[in-house]
């Protein structure tokens, strides 16, 4: 217990050229604080620049350095200038007085010294000091934890360009650099687009098309944040979509039919009130594929490349309105879950050999499946 209260103990340097002065502070204060002391301006400087104590009470009339100077200099140096100075002095004129406020003082005490008021201004004026040292490191811990926060709110925004807000934290959680190098991951791509949209362009207002293609990002947009896909791109009328990147996902594979379901359920009703002619074709494919950062400083993506984001496009580009497509590995790792029909072998730009694809069927698990969201 005595040497916690040791610990908890302030310094006090006691600055006198008269040992007797020095003498009777030490005997008034040294059951409470530490007591350091100096016989002259010099070793006070010394012993301040050594020790940092928390008060100095300082006599003015001294050879050599009197007190108003040896206050200017600890004034003027950027590490002790805070250091509460108290003036004890049998100068006794308004002018000295003035002089040492003027110089830095926060207290001035005439001689002969009262100690039970020398030790009740000691008390205020280091509480006040350790009040201030506490207000600064409060407000440095504040500025941190704002930077901290600006920082972070910042990578989040970046995050979000990309990835669901689940995604975005559970990045910024576990360094987002790291997953942003590139690597093989398998994923399942979905690609998404509009049919009858070229006409559909042609037919309207330029601001009817910006409402209908807001209206097409807005609705997508949020299933794919509450699916926590990863939004590769936006191409207009389409976007492509993947699934266990950057963050790995048990269920990836069935996660990205059911957004594709839910997509389907949802597009178009309220364009057919109105008299569009539009609908969506999606096509879905499973496989390995390289992800990572891509781009040049200043303008990065996160993107997929490999023939499983071909494929995706490529089915895509074969579906029909209302229709989704998908290869047969994702067929494979769906059977039993969602029913899924052969189509004809398809012939896809870039692939030498035919592409086994399947249907996903419109039926009644497409409201099961949207409900288990």
């Amino acid at each position: 217990m005595a040497l916690a209260q040791d610990i908890m103990k302030q310094t006090i340097l006691v600055v006198d050229d008269t040992l007797f002065n020095i003498d009777l502070i030490k005997a008034a204060l040294s059951g409470s604080y530490f007591i350091e002391a100096a016989v002259n301006g010099e070793m006070a400087l010394k012993i301040v620049e050594e020790k940092k104590p928390d008060l100095i009470l300082l006599d003015i009339m001294m050879p050599e350095m009197d007190g108003y100077e040896v206050c200017k200099r600890l004034k003027a140096n950027a590490a002790t200038r805070d250091i509460p100075v108290i003036f004890l002095t049998a100068k006794s004129e308004v002018a000295d007085e003035t002089k040492g406020f003027e110089h830095g003082a926060v207290d001035y005490i005439t001689k002969p010294v009262s100690l039970p008021i020398l030790r009740a201004r000691v008390r205020t004026h280091l509480a006040l000091y350790t009040a201030v040292r506490q207000l600064e490191e409060w407000n440095l811990s504040l500025e941190r934890r704002v930077s901290e926060g600006i920082a972070k709110i910042e990578r989040l925004d970046r995050m979000r360009r990309f990835f669901s807000p689940a995604v975005a934290d559970a990045l910024l959680a576990d360094q987002a650099e790291s997953y942003l190098r590139a690597r093989r991951r398998e994923i399942v791509v979905i690609f998404l687009d509009l049919r009858g949209y070229t006409a559909f362009t042609e037919a309207n207002e330029p601001e009817e098309v910006m409402r209908v293609l807001g209206e097409l990002h807005a609705g997508m947009g949020e299933l794919i944040m509450a699916y926590n896909g990863t939004l590769e791109r936006f191409t207009g009328d389409g976007m492509m979509v993947f699934f266990n990147a950057p963050v790995e996902i048990p269920d990836f594979v069935i996660r990205g039919v059911k957004m594709a379901i839910d997509m389907q359920a949802r597009i178009g009703g309220d364009w057919q009130r109105r008299g569009y002619d539009l609908a969506m074709g999606i096509g879905i494919a499973q496989g390995l594929a390289t992800i990572g950062s891509i781009g040049f400083e200043g303008r990065r993506d996160y993107g997929a490349i490999g023939s499983v984001v071909n494929i995706a496009a490529r089915l895509c580009g074969e579906a029909k309105g209302g229709q989704i497509l998908c290869c047969e590995l994702t067929m494979n790792n769906i059977r039993g879950q969602v029913k899924a029909v052969p189509v004809p072998d398809l012939i896809l730009k870039g692939f030498a050999q035919p592409i086994k694809a399947f249907e996903i069927s419109k039926n009644d698990q497409w409201e099961s499946l949207v409900s288990q969201r």
